[in-house]
């Protein structure tokens, strides 16, 4: 297939390796605002060719793959739906899928039946097409979020795509995904962010993050991702996102107290909730 690469940087490049270790792609095309971007893909032979419009790179595609940040997608589909060949399939990456299915409902007019939303949950946090990695998707899943109007042959195509790169491939409604996905996927990265942001900007922020061990590594591990496309992401998902918040904000409230006012008994039943959870959660299936 020849496929079209909307936004050059990691996860999308993770993707079209994925299908090129497959054996699915006899060509690739690629456009991102970054000409160093396409540059770094044509290097490591990820795309073939490097286009200067999105027009031009989606032109000969079977598959056109969007994979910009959320906020720009509208704008990217209106150049799609302006080139796209009639058997042609268009699907995205975006962490948010309600609002991308507004934009492509908006954007791609009588091409909207053949774009199939999809969400990999696969990923680093180091942005930049110089992280893709193919086999990120392994054993991990893919959501996908058809609406009314998704044509069924076009599902079935992206769906088999999907699954080729060795993912799990399910589908959901769009609401219930980003629900979902706010509480844990976006808010761990906006307290990730703050946590980060408010230690390193103290007068000796320098020397406590020189401090930090292998904890909080662990849990600040995933604010040195891509600030642009996260920005997105909790403005795209703000409703969700600020019910969670709200919530997790009234929890920490709680705790403040149980701090000041010494009460052990709080903190332990909060913590101990927290670990048999967490241990649960993260327990082999076969020894659950």
């Amino acid at each position: 297939m020849r496929v079209a690469l909307i936004g050059v940087g990691m996860i999308g490049g993770s993707l079209l390796a994925a299908w090129r270790q497959a054996g699915l792609v006899a060509a690739a095309s690629g456009y991102d605002v970054d000409p160093k971007a396409l540059a770094a893909a044509a290097d490591r032979g990820l795309i073939d060719h490097c286009a200067e419009s999105v027009a031009q790179a989606v032109a000969d595609a079977d598959v056109v793959l969007v994979a910009t940040p959320v906020g720009a997608m509208r704008e990217v589909f209106a150049q799609v739906a302006s080139a796209l060949r009639a058997e042609a399939v268009v699907t995205d990456v975006g962490s948010t899928k309600a609002d991308v299915v507004a934009q492509a409902r908006a954007a791609l007019g009588a091409a909207l039946p053949r774009f199939v939303p999809a969400h990999p949950i696969a990923g680093k946090e180091l942005p930049g097409v110089e992280h893709a990695d193919g086999r990120i998707f392994n054993g991990r899943r893919v959501i996908l979020t058809p609406v009314a109007e998704t044509d069924a042959g076009a599902l079935s195509r992206v769906e088999a795509l999907l699954s080729r790169t060795g993912a799990a491939v399910e589908r959901m409604d769009a609401a219930e995904h980003d629900r979902i996905f706010a509480a844990v996927s976006h808010l761990p990265h906006l307290l990730s962010f703050a946590l980060v942001a408010a230690i390193g900007s103290a007068a000796d922020g320098e020397r406590r993050l020189g401090y930090g061990g292998a904890g909080f590594r662990d849990f600040t591990r995933i604010a040195a991702s891509s600030p642009l496309m996260w920005r997105d992401i909790c403005l795209a998902n703000r409703a969700a996102l600020g019910e969670e918040l709200r919530g997790y904000r009234a929890l920490l409230d709680r705790l403040q107290r149980a701090v000041d006012e010494g009460d052990a008994a709080t903190l332990q039943q909060t913590f101990e909730l927290a670990a048999r959870l967490r241990r649960q959660w993260a327990a082999p299936a076969d020894a659950r």
